[in-house]
């Protein structure tokens, strides 16, 4: 299991704790210092079966400065999201061919 994952979000530390509890190892990616490319996360947008604008975090000072009120393509989206990693919705957990939000952060029972 992957969990990409950002240590200053409590969203993210519970989901990760959760895990741990649950005696998974999973690989700690922090998205913020090692950015996922735009085919990581294509794939990862569709694990998750969600449009990119829905992993987009619109209440950061990125989104609001310049994202807010525009409309943009599915391209456009992860293209923002690699540019502005922080607008990237948090912690997402990844097994197999599957992924889901950690929000809440109980959600990563899902794939356990």
């Amino acid at each position: 299991m992957k969990i990409y994952h950002n240590p200053r979000c409590s969203k993210s530390r519970q989901a990760l704790a959760i895990l741990e509890e649950n005696g998974v190892n999973a690989e700690i990616i922090e998205y913020l210092k090692d950015i996922p490319t735009a085919e990581e996360l294509s794939e990862l947008i569709k694990k998750l079966n969600i449009s990119p604008e829905e992993l987009v975090r619109k209440s950061e000072k990125d989104f609001k400065e310049n994202f807010k009120g525009q409309t943009l393509t599915d391209k456009q989206w992860v293209e923002a999201m690699i540019e502005f990693p922080k607008l990237i919705e948090r912690p997402i957990v990844v097994k197999n061919n599957k992924a889901v939000l950690g929000r809440p952060p109980e959600n990563v029972l899902s794939l356990l």
